[in-house]
């Protein structure tokens, strides 16, 4: 989930542009210095001129596919809480309180009803945070076996295909709610275009996937849009395949996409996947959030005021821990009465008050986290690492309504590093399956789209990737 920060960074230089080839250029510049320590006479002299010459035409070439109009189309796909959300209220709604009735909040509104959701001040007060709650909060369904909004709330994610809602979270409040923007202007920087070249994928993050045989309506039309989207953005670049760049939960979303469709549309239609901070085991910060609410870094809210609402979050229950990952002996929650790994998940739910949590894990979640498998297809993951990360909480004979204490461990500050570096342990013996791992130190989990070596790394990765010759140097 995005943490709010007034910080904010940017990045003015543009020397990445060309820096991605710089260690194909540095080869070159080896292998032509060699040969000229090395020149024979006769036949042995014109052969390694005829060498020096073509070296020095790849260089050429190179430069001018780098400098030339060649991007692959680029789609950014948020991560929890990383675009804007837009609700509304119908005549289902039952306002809980006459601050939460249509007449009061919310206080602006199109004409067709339409506010924003997500992210609205109003949360910061008290007596309007329960309202958002209210509305934010999703219900599991038994007859349909799926996830439904509350009753009398419509909502809609707006600026599918552009990167407008990423941008930004309230446009209003650009300094403190600025998501993607540090990113985007990077990438545009080295020539991407909103809505020709680079695109968006926004989704209601509130909502996850199910494991095979169970609907998941908001999920599965999400991933039916950003296949299409795929699609669309490749045809309209001269068929060139897409780079995928994600974000947090985004990558979790993206992996399921590229297992769901066979391995001939992914060679045809993705050229790479870059995943920023993806949480492919979950967090032990999810935990948290479970058991007495988490302020997500809104300053002023009380988190036992949106708990509810966090508990009710499909793609929260999918990011638990995963007990293949965390495994069964690392205690992640202690209490006076009980230690819960992340095989004791079950109980952990009861326990904390959220029976209504255990059957959608155990039969949604639990087999859809085991769902990592290798797509095929390039994959660069770029994380954060050596910022405090929750890794065992400790709580008192006061339950779980009181903060707990907190030992912490190696991570992003949100996502356990056994969990940003799942897929080199998973895929390790995949002989198909390229995977590149980069960790940057001191760089957190939103940091990690704002800090300038975290994006001159995702940049010279998305470089690479448009660069027009694969090479290696032997």
């Amino acid at each position: 989930m995005l943490h709010l920060s007034s910080h904010h960074s940017w990045r003015s230089s543009k020397a990445t542009k060309s820096k991605s080839l710089s260690s194909l250029y540095f080869h070159l510049l080896l292998l032509l210095q060699n040969s000229q320590r090395h020149r024979g006479a006769g036949a042995g002299r014109n052969r390694l001129m005829g060498i020096n010459l073509a070296l020095v035409s790849v260089a050429v070439m190179l430069y001018t596919c780098h400098a030339g109009s060649n991007l692959h189309p680029l789609i950014l796909i948020p991560g929890n809480g990383g675009n804007q959300l837009e609700a509304r209220l119908t005549a289902g709604y039952k306002p809980s309180s006459l601050y939460c009735s249509k007449r009061w909040n919310p206080a602006r509104q199109n004409k067709e009803g339409w506010f924003r959701l997500w992210f609205d001040p109003s949360v910061l007060l008290a007596p309007f945070t329960k309202c958002f709650a209210e509305r934010m909060t999703l219900y599991y369904d038994s007859d349909l076996d799926d996830y439904r909004n509350a009753p009398g709330v419509e909502t809609r994610v707006p600026h599918f295909g552009s990167t407008r809602s990423l941008l930004y979270l309230d446009p209003n409040l650009k300094h403190i709610t600025a998501y993607m923007e540090p990113l985007v202007e990077s990438l545009e920087q080295i020539g991407y275009v909103n809505g020709e070249t680079l695109f968006g994928a926004p989704y209601d993050f509130r909502y996850g996937l199910a494991a095979e045989g169970h609907p998941s309506h908001v999920g599965s039309k999400f991933l039916q849009d950003l296949k299409d989207l795929i699609e669309k953005a490749s045809t309209s670049n001269g068929g060139k395949p897409v780079i995928l760049l994600s974000h947090s939960l985004g990558g979790l979303f993206v992996l399921q996409l590229l297992n769901r469709n066979p391995p001939s549309w992914r060679k045809k239609f993705v050229k790479h996947f870059v995943a920023l901070s993806a949480p492919w085991g979950g967090t032990v910060d999810e935990m948290l959030t479970f058991a007495s609410g988490n302020t997500l870094g809104v300053p002023l809210v009380k988190p036992l005021l949106v708990r509810e609402e966090q508990r009710s979050s499909e793609s929260n229950l999918w990011l638990m821990p995963n007990p293949k990952l965390f495994g069964r002996e690392k205690p992640l929650v202690v209490t006076p009465n009980a230690t819960y790994s992340a095989f004791d998940m079950v109980q952990f739910l009861n326990d904390i008050g959220f029976p209504q949590g255990v059957h959608p894990y155990k039969s949604r979640i639990l087999p859809l986290a085991d769902k990592l498998g290798a797509p095929g297809v390039p994959v660069t993951c770029i994380t954060g690492s050596g910022v405090r990360t929750a890794e065992t909480l400790f709580y008192r004979k006061n339950g779980f309504d009181e903060r707990p204490d907190i030992v912490y461990g190696d991570g992003d500050g949100t996502v356990n590093m056994v969990s940003l570096l799942a897929l080199e342990s998973l895929w390790s013996e995949e002989k198909n399956q390229t995977l590149k791992v980069i960790r940057i130190p001191g760089v957190s989990h939103i940091s990690i789209l704002k800090n300038d070596a975290a994006l001159d790394q995702i940049i010279a990765e998305v470089s690479d990737s448009n660069s027009c010759l694969e090479y290696s140097v032997v």
